[in-house]
C-alpha cells in the first residue's frame, strides 16, 4: 500500500471495527456461560420442585444454596405479632407477600410466605385473619433476600419491605427465626380462608441466552467483515 492511500483510510472506523470484534466476542462468550448457568438452574428448580418434601428439622446446618427451591413441610403455630407485608407483584397484579413466623415444636421458627393479598391490604387486618391453631405448610425453601430490590431499599425503621429480608425483618419484630430461609407456601392445612392466596412462586425463567449469544457473535463476524472492506476499498 502506497503511503497516500495509507493516509486516506479511515483509521478511526477501522481501529473502532477492530475493537468492537474482541468486545461482541467476550460478549458473545458471556451469553454462553449464561446459557449454561440458566439450563443448570432450570433443571434444578425442575428436579427440587418435583421432590418428596424433607422436614425442615431435618435441614442440614450449613449454608442452604444447594436446597434451595426445594420442598418442605412444617407444623407448628403462627405468631401473628410477627406479620409482615413485603411489596411485590404476582400474577395477581400489585400487593404484599405475607410473611408469617411459624413456631415448630422443637427448633427455632421459620419465616412463611403465606401467599399474595391485594394492594390495600392492612397488616392488622392480615394478623386477625391468621390461624391461631397448629397448620402445616408445605411449600417450597427460598433464600433470605437481604437489602431490598435493584431500585428499591428495604426501609426497617418504615416498616417498608421490598424484598423477603429475614434477618432485617425478625430484628424490626423483635424475633428469632432460623435467618438462612423462608418458606414460599404452596399449601397450609387446615386452610382458614381463601387469602392470602399461596403457590404464586415463579418457576419458569426466560432463557433466551442462546439467541444473545448469536446475536453478539454474528455482530463481531460484521465487524470483522467491515473492517476488511473498509481496508480494501482505501487501499
Amino acid at each position: 500500500m502506497s503511503t497516500a492511500a495509507r493516509r486516506g483510510l479511515n483509521w478511526p472506523a477501522l481501529a473502532l471495527l477492530f475493537l468492537l470484534v474482541p468486545g461482541f466476542t467476550a460478549l458473545g462468550v458471556w451469553q454462553v456461560h449464561r446459557l449454561a448457568w440458566k439450563q443448570a438452574l432450570i433443571a434444578h428448580v425442575e428436579r427440587a420442585t418435583h421432590a418428596v418434601p424433607i422436614r425442615v428439622a431435618d435441614l442440614p446446618h450449613g449454608p442452604l444454596k444447594p436446597l434451595e427451591y426445594r420442598r418442605l413441610t412444617m407444623s407448628g403455630t403462627y405468631n401473628a405479632r410477627g406479620v409482615t407485608l413485603v411489596t411485590g407483584t404476582s400474577i395477581l397484579g400489585s400487593g404484599y407477600w405475607v410473611l408469617v413466623p411459624l413456631q415448630p415444636d422443637r427448633g427455632p421458627p421459620v419465616l412463611v410466605n403465606r401467599g399474595f393479598v391485594p394492594s390495600g391490604s392492612r397488616a392488622d387486618q392480615v394478623r386477625r385473619t391468621t390461624p391461631s391453631g397448629r397448620v402445616t405448610v408445605t411449600g417450597l425453601l427460598r433464600l433470605t433476600e437481604p437489602g431490598g430490590t435493584f431500585l428499591r431499599t428495604n426501609r426497617p425503621g418504615d416498616d417498608r419491605w421490598y424484598s423477603r429480608d429475614v434477618v432485617a425483618i425478625a430484628a424490626r419484630r423483635g424475633l428469632e427465626v432460623d435467618p438462612r430461609l423462608f418458606i414460599d407456601a404452596q399449601s397450609e392445612s387446615p386452610r382458614a380462608s381463601k387469602t392470602p392466596v399461596a403457590g404464586l412462586t415463579v418457576l419458569t425463567f426466560p432463557n433466551n441466552h442462546l439467541a444473545y449469544a448469536l446475536t453478539w457473535f454474528a455482530l463481531a463476524a460484521l465487524c470483522a467483515v467491515g473492517a476488511i472492506v473498509v481496508w480494501r476499498r482505501q487501499s
